[in-house]
């Protein structure tokens, strides 16, 4: 069953991410950032190119033909890299095909309405019985 968990009050939702996707890559874990919409999927690949500031974490399109061979990948489809075990959902919607990774990954930032959508997603989840973990960032100084 997947594990989902959610980083909750992120004052950068983006920063957090690529911190995340850094962490992933330095474990040896496949990534996928999901991120459906296209100005997501660019403001994404944009940052991991310069975070942290000593380097960057090696990413690329889902579809490039370098992802085979490349730790972190982004897509707005969650079937685009089947050899991946960790999503990051850049989405304010239940990513579809989540399940099938052994874990999901929820930054939620500050803001009202991020929050609103979370709380849906963390309902669903919990209702169907997934564990979950909360991380609360409030007051980190970790890539925020």
């Amino acid at each position: 069953m997947t594990r989902i968990d959610f980083y909750f009050n992120a004052g950068d939702k983006w920063q957090v991410a690529c911190r995340l996707a850094g962490k992933a890559a330095a474990q040896r874990r496949r990534m996928l950032i999901y991120a459906p919409e296209p100005e997501a999927a660019q403001r994404i690949d944009r940052m991991l190119w310069t975070w942290p500031a000593t380097g960057f974490v090696p990413h690329c399109a889902a579809r490039d033909a370098l992802a085979a061979d490349t730790p972190v990948l982004i897509d707005g489809a969650t079937d685009a890299a089947p050899s991946c075990d960790v999503l990051l959902n850049l989405s304010g919607a239940t990513p579809p095909a989540f399940e099938r990774f052994e874990r999901l990954l929820e930054v939620v930032g500050r803001d009202d309405a991020d929050r609103q959508q979370a709380r849906g997603r963390y309902r669903y989840f919990r209702e169907r019985g997934y564990p979950i973990a909360d991380h609360d960032l409030a007051g980190a100084a970790q890539g925020e």
